[in-house]
């Protein structure tokens, strides 16, 4: 038999990949770090183009993280504005006003004649009488160089947040009358628009007083004791800022649906 011609020999031909090409989840860091000074540039030039309030908004919260510090509590979704909806925003306006309190001059004469309570309706600034006159001069609307200090003190606080005030005059039950016919209504309303006026002169926007009330003797302080110096008293009463004001409807506000449905109106 004639011998059998030898196989072509098999080439195997390995190609060695390359390490160019490999480099671990390192550009995942890279990444991230571009994306980050992406976000900071992009607020830089956001703040940049923002008003006043929020800039401020902004820097006070680096500036106090924990919003303990911020008597207005700022947030973004107020455009910067304070709320002051909860009761520990009232409790840290009590502490700022009463802290304030004490730094006044003749504030150990009138300590034991202003109370400051956290209430339902808001945060109540209460100036007790006491027989001839603390805070206005007995008999009249006048208010005393104690009274004048405490309320333009009062106003140098409150005029830079956004809620409203209500300012409440009140006497005590001794008839006062005159042959002119001024009685308590007249004494006890007087009161309040003088306290009114030196808050406005201390610099709260007359568009935030948003009542003036006189109540007479409608309202004591000491039932059981009408005559009681304490029931002559002016009030002024930081109010929570209703849903409305932040842009929220209530649901009761929803409008009326229907021909026969009742119509809201003020009386």
């Amino acid at each position: 038999m004639a011998a059998q011609p030898n196989p072509a020999p098999v080439i195997i031909i390995r190609k060695k990949k390359g390490h160019h090409g490999h480099h671990g989840g390192a550009w995942k860091v890279a990444y991230a770090d571009f994306v980050t000074a992406m976000m900071a540039l992009f607020i830089v030039l956001w703040l940049l183009s923002s008003d006043e309030k929020v800039r401020k908004a902004v820097g006070g919260y680096f500036q106090d993280p924990t919003g303990k510090g911020n008597l207005m509590g700022t947030t973004m979704s107020g455009a910067g504005e304070g709320l002051l909806l909860s009761q520990d925003d009232m409790s840290r306006l009590k502490e700022k006003l009463e802290q304030a309190m004490r730094e006044l001059p003749q504030f150990e004469q009138m300590k034991q004649n202003i109370e400051v309570t956290v209430t339902s309706e808001g945060l109540r600034i209460e100036l007790l009488e006491k027989e001839g006159g603390m805070f206005f001069e007995s008999g009249n609307a006048r208010p005393t160089e104690k009274g004048t200090e405490l309320i333009r003190m009062l106003g140098e606080q409150l005029k830079t947040i956004p809620n409203k005030l209500l300012v409440e005059g009140h006497t005590d039950a001794k008839p006062y009358s005159t042959d002119r016919g001024y009685t308590n209504w007249e004494l006890s309303a007087d009161r309040a628009n003088s306290a009114r006026r030196l808050l406005e002169e201390s610099g709260v926007p007359p568009e935030r007083i948003a009542q003036i009330r006189g109540f007479a003797d409608q309202k004591l302080r000491n039932p059981k004791d009408p005559f009681d110096a304490a029931n002559r008293r002016v009030s002024v009463l930081v109010q929570y800022r209703e849903p409305q004001e932040l842009g929220v409807a209530k649901k009761d506000d929803a409008p009326a649906k229907g021909p026969n449905a009742a119509q809201k109106g003020s009386h």
